[in-house]
């Protein structure tokens, strides 16, 4: 590919996505969404303008590395700390339940098959991509109702971040097994290993950062050497470990996350994020999903996947919330919160395609479950909360 193609894609890319994001965020739904459809205006499903390349496929790896990192840069320690169990409890049935769902909707449409096999492994992943939660829209919708800070909106934060590291676990596991001469010893072996030694490569590195950012504070420095660390610990999960590569960055992002420059390190990645990459990794979805090829079947099957999608996550995360003494509108809200997908979902699509275990028209079922989620929650939120009545006075 000579550089002037180069130049003609990434110029597309970039003024397509931010003028369809643009337009998403106008109408209250996530620019995200806005991204994802003009990869598929200009992609193969309607303009073809473009079509998914090797140097494409590159840059949203970066992409997604990028997201990931900043996405652990975001968990909050102190707050999983302080939320304890029952938010630990409340993610892992938010977890559980999408998957064992979305493992039988698959094959329930598609036939039912052994343990092990290549048709039981891709139901699997049709469940993995069922367990991640993203509640930026829920965060947007709390805060203009001022019930952020309050303790179900403590809960849905810290279940949510809880949620998406059991996710990526789950990931790494089930993309372990693709490999038709791996063992399950072998796969939780090595996935165990890896966040041992994540966990004293950590420690070390933590520590080495806290030094360097109070000798050079708020300096640029600091989030290179941050972006170095989480393609290093990328690498090393994805060459030595067996393991996604997109844990490996979202480690390094928790361990950075402690930093008192933390934030800034954050900042400087969604520039990056924000003007290129990002751009590119969700037009990279768009350009990947033909929806030529969706039949009535996929159709009916992406309509089947939004609904399991959206009441899996309200049955196992307000089910858990009511075993744990929560009254039934506040396990309501829990259940409702965490309903939304975002970019976990779509990092997870792409790395089941990359693996072999999803095909290119079930992308359009994600898209729909995103946007499907990003504009039912936000109404089913306030509905609900509109429900709580001020006691009447004396």
């Amino acid at each position: 590919m000579d550089t002037t193609e180069v130049l003609r894609q990434l110029a597309i890319i970039v003024l397509a996505a931010k003028f369809f994001g643009l337009l998403a965020r106008k109408i209250k739904a996530p620019m995200v969404v806005g991204e994802i459809i003009a990869g598929l205006i200009i992609g193969p499903s309607m303009l073809g303008l473009l079509q998914s390349s090797d140097f494409l496929q590159g840059m949203a790896e970066i992409g997604v590395i990028m997201l990931m990192f900043s996405a652990g840069l975001n968990t909050d320690i102190r707050q999983l700390k302080a939320t304890g169990v029952k938010s630990t409890v409340i993610a892992c049935a938010g977890v559980f339940v999408p998957l064992i769902l979305g493992t039988i909707l698959y094959m329930c449409f598609y036939g039912f098959s052994a343990p092990g096999s290549e048709h039981f492994l891709k139901a699997v992943f049709i469940g993995t991509i069922l367990t991640a939660t993203s509640v930026s829209i829920t965060v947007q919708t709390l805060k203009e109702m001022g019930k952020l800070s309050d303790a179900i909106g403590t809960t849905i934060m810290s279940a949510a971040i809880i949620d998406d590291v059991i996710g990526i676990i789950v990931l790494t596991v089930v993309i372990g097994f693709r490999d038709p001469d791996a063992k399950i010893w072998d796969v939780v072996f090595r996935t165990v290993l890896f966040f041992v030694f994540s966990l004293g490569v950590g420690i070390v590195t933590y520590h080495i950062f806290k030094w360097l950012d109070k000798r050079y504070p708020h300096t640029r420095r600091i989030p290179i050497m941050g972006m170095a660390l989480a393609f290093i610990l990328a690498y090393l999960a994805a060459e030595y470990f067996n393991v996604a590569d997109i844990t490996g960055a979202y480690i390094a992002g928790v361990i950075l996350s402690s930093l008192d420059d933390s934030d800034y390190i954050s900042r400087k990645m969604d520039v990056n994020s924000y003007m290129l990459f990002g751009p590119v990794f969700f037009c990279s979805i768009g350009l990947q999903t033909d929806i030529r090829n969706a039949n009535m079947g996929v159709f009916i099957f992406s309509i089947a996947f939004v609904i399991v999608g959206l009441l899996s996550k309200i049955i196992g995360c307000s089910g858990a919330s009511l075993a744990l003494g929560y009254k039934m509108k506040d396990s309501l809200k829990i259940g409702l919160g965490m309903m939304t997908r975002g970019e976990v979902a779509l990092i997870v699509a792409q790395r089941g395609l990359a693996a072999g275990l999803l095909e290119r028209t079930y992308f359009t079922s994600v898209i729909l479950l995103i946007i499907a989620s990003s504009i039912i929650t936000p109404i089913l939120l306030k509905i609900v909360y509109s429900k709580d009545k001020a006691l009447p006075e004396g």
